[in-house]
């Protein structure tokens, strides 16, 4: 049985850091630029009970809620060219790519996780607070921008980082789409060379530190808010 030499993880790190950062930014714009602002107009069309929407996105949820992500990746990949095709009257699949696939699929998927953690914000707030709002004749829009959803963010931040740092580890299954991510280069690379303990324990480590930390930075806010909410 050969040694391990961990030096040719050295030699890769360029490449793993590229699928590193593909799988840092795929999590970033899924999460915060996509999954956060439909998540957010999702919980506040479900908190304001908009009849026929309400039900659209209470459906919505339930569906993404029920269903692995990797199926809707594949479903994403496969089916919306069709009906994309379709829709053009040429008939012909109009394809999507890949890239665009892993990061519409994954903010679409974390905007349900995320209005359902939005939602129980919302119905967490202290109906005094509106009711001072009203008092104040402040609009609705101005309701909730400067005074409500802050107050929900501060408090639900904590179980937002933490499916964040889920979605993290999610990222790994972009591979069925033949993207580089973090796991994805490893595996490349372990292919090539051979050296597959090597780069799976490498991939482990780097996984392991980042969720890690991320998790301690969780536990920091969950500490911090609960000494906030006991001085209020």
């Amino acid at each position: 049985m050969n040694s391990l030499d961990f030096s040719i993880v050295v030699q890769a790190w360029p490449y793993l850091w590229s699928g590193l950062l593909f799988s840092l930014s795929l999590t970033a714009v899924a999460a915060f630029l996509v999954g956060m602002f439909l998540g957010t107009l999702f919980a506040l069309v479900q908190h304001f009970e908009l009849r026929i929407l309400s039900q659209l996105v209470r459906s919505y949820v339930a569906l993404m809620r029920s269903i692995p992500l990797i199926l809707v990746l594949f479903w994403f990949f496969f089916l919306v060219p069709i009906v994309l095709g379709y829709l053009s009257g040429g008939g012909r699949p109009i394809p999507v790519g890949a890239t665009y696939t892993a990061f519409i699929t994954f903010g679409l998927f974390e905007a349900a996780y995320y209005s359902e953690i939005i939602r129980v914000g919302l119905r967490a707030v202290n109906k005094g607070q509106f009711e001072a709002c009203q008092a104040l004749a402040l609009s609705t829009f101005d309701t909730y921008r400067h005074v409500v959803l802050p107050q929900v963010f501060r408090v639900a931040s904590p179980i937002i980082l933490s499916q964040t740092i889920i979605l993290f580890q999610d990222t790994s299954l972009v591979y069925v789409l033949s993207l580089t991510d973090l796991l994805g280069a490893a595996s490349k690379l372990a292919q090539l060379n051979g050296r597959l303990v090597e780069m799976y324990l490498a991939v482990a480590v780097v996984y392991l530190i980042i969720s890690s930390a991320a998790s301690q930075f969780v536990a920091w806010l969950r500490k911090n808010s609960a000494i906030a909410g006991a001085h209020r």
